[in-house]
């Protein structure tokens, strides 16, 4: 759970949603997704020091310049999320299901 907790603290943010939205057109340098999120780089270090922390993007060098680091999203903290928003509808499911139920049989018998 520790992990899902990490996942939904970084997504909490309206600014990292911008960013996880960028990076799913591609990887991006820091410097484009600042300016794709109208932010300063030293701020938007921030939010992407918060999503790296939560395991929902990485940094990878950019091939020829070391220096360039490209950010690319990661799979796993999603699926998971996603396992989880599953679980979650499919007890809600069941509970309305239940009180469909309930309500068609309380018409059927008033008593």
């Amino acid at each position: 759970m520790a992990e899902l907790d990490a996942t939904l603290a970084a997504l909490a943010d309206p600014t990292r949603r911008k960013v996880i939205d960028v990076l799913r057109e591609g990887p991006r340098p820091a410097g484009e997704l600042a300016q794709a999120v109208r932010m300063s780089p030293p701020a938007l270090s921030r939010h992407l020091r918060v999503l790296r922390a939560g395991g929902l993007v990485q940094a990878e060098s950019g091939g020829a310049d070391a220096r360039l680091r490209l950010y690319t999203l990661r799979q796993e903290p999603f699926t998971a999320l996603q396992a989880w928003l599953d679980q979650v509808q499919a007890f809600w499911t069941e509970q309305l299901g239940s009180f469909k139920d309930h309500v068609e049989r309380t018409r059927k018998d008033p008593t």
